[in-house]
C-alpha cells in the first residue's frame, strides 16, 4: 500500500511508522486514521518486523484532530459521527492489540488523539521538550476513544485531574504519573530508542506476543482460582513450545537463542 500521510521504513527487524504531516503537526484526519490503522495491521503481518516505533515528522509527535477534518464533523449526523469515532477506535485499539511491541518515540507535543496513540504502544520515550494535553474538554468533547488506553496507563485518580482540567503538562509530568517510561535530551532520544528495541530484538517474539495478550489478560481481572488456573495453564504451554525449550537450551549452553518466528 502507499502512504501519503505516513513513512514506513523497516530495517533490521525495526519498523519506523513516520506520521508525516508537518504542516498540521501530524494531527488526524480520516485519510490518515486509515493509514495508520493499516500500516500497524501490515507491520504486525510482517515476519521481517520484529519491533514497531511510532514517531512524527516535524515539530510535534501529534496535534490531535485536523481542524478542518473537526469543520466537517460539525456537519455529521449523529450516525455519520458515530461511524466517524468507529474509525478512530479501531485505530487506536489496532496499536493497543499488536502483538509486536511498540514503542512511541515522543519528540514534540502530543495532545488529544496523540496523547491517545502515546498510551496505545507499549512503551513510551519522550524528549524533555516534549508537552502533553488532554484538550477535549475545552471543545466541549469529551476524550472517549482514547480514554481506556489513557486511563490503564496514568490511572483513575490522575485522569480525574487532567480529563477535565484539560492543562497543559510536560514530559517529566507526564514520566511521574506513567504515561511515558523514559524522558531524555532530544538529542538522546534515538539512542534511548535504541537501547530499548536492542532489549526487544534479544527476546522471543512469540514470548512477547504471549506476554502482550498476558497482560491485557490480567490487568484487572481478580486473582481468583480461574486466574491462577489460566496463569499455570500459559507457562506449562510456555515451557512446552519450541521457543520455551530453545531459550532453555540457548541459557544452559551459554549461547544465543535461535527465535521462531511469530508469523
Amino acid at each position: 500500500m502507499t502512504y501519503e500521510n505516513l513513512e514506513i521504513a523497516v530495517n533490521d527487524g525495526v519498523g519506523v511508522i513516520w506520521m508525516n504531516r508537518p504542516e498540521v503537526r501530524n494531527a488526524f484526519n480520516d485519510a490518515m486514521i486509515t493509514e495508520l490503522t493499516r500500516a500497524f495491521q501490515a507491520v504486525d503481518a510482517d515476519p521481517g518486523v520484529r519491533a514497531v516505533v511510532l514517531a512524527g515528522r516535524g515539530p510535534a509527535f501529534c496535534a490531535g484532530a485536523d481542524l478542518n477534518w473537526m469543520k466537517k464533523m460539525a456537519g455529521y449526523s449523529v450516525e455519520e459521527n458515530r461511524a466517524d469515532a468507529l474509525g478512530l477506535a479501531t485505530m487506536m485499539n489496532t496499536v493497543y492489540m499488536m502483538k509486536k511491541p511498540t514503542i512511541a518515540r515522543v519528540h514534540g507535543p502530543a495532545f488529544a488523539g496523540g496523547m491517545g496513540l502515546v498510551a496505545a504502544c507499549d512503551i513510551a520515550v519522550a524528549a524533555e521538550a516534549a508537552e502533553f494535553c488532554l484538550s477535549e474538554v475545552k471543545l466541549g468533547l469529551a476524550a472517549a476513544t482514547i480514554g481506556p488506553y489513557v486511563l490503564a496507563a496514568i490511572g483513575e485518580r490522575q485522569a480525574r485531574r487532567y480529563f477535565l482540567t484539560a492543562e497543559r503538562f510536560s514530559a517529566a509530568e507526564a514520566m511521574r504519573i506513567g504515561l511515558v517510561h523514559n524522558v531524555v535530551p532530544t538529542n538522546e532520544l534515538d539512542a534511548c530508542v535504541d537501547a530499548l528495541l536492542a532489549h526487544l530484538l534479544a527476546a522471543s517474539p512469540a514470548a512477547i506476543a504471549a506476554s502482550k495478550e498476558l497482560i491485557r489478560s490480567v490487568a484487572h481481572g481478580a486473582i481468583d482460582p480461574e486466574m491462577i488456573a489460566d496463569t499455570a495453564a500459559r507457562i506449562a504451554a510456555a515451557r512446552a513450545s519450541t521457543d520455551g525449550k530453545e531459550g532453555i537450551r540457548a541459557f544452559l549452553e551459554k549461547r544465543k537463542p535461535a527465535w521462531t518466528r511469530t508469523h
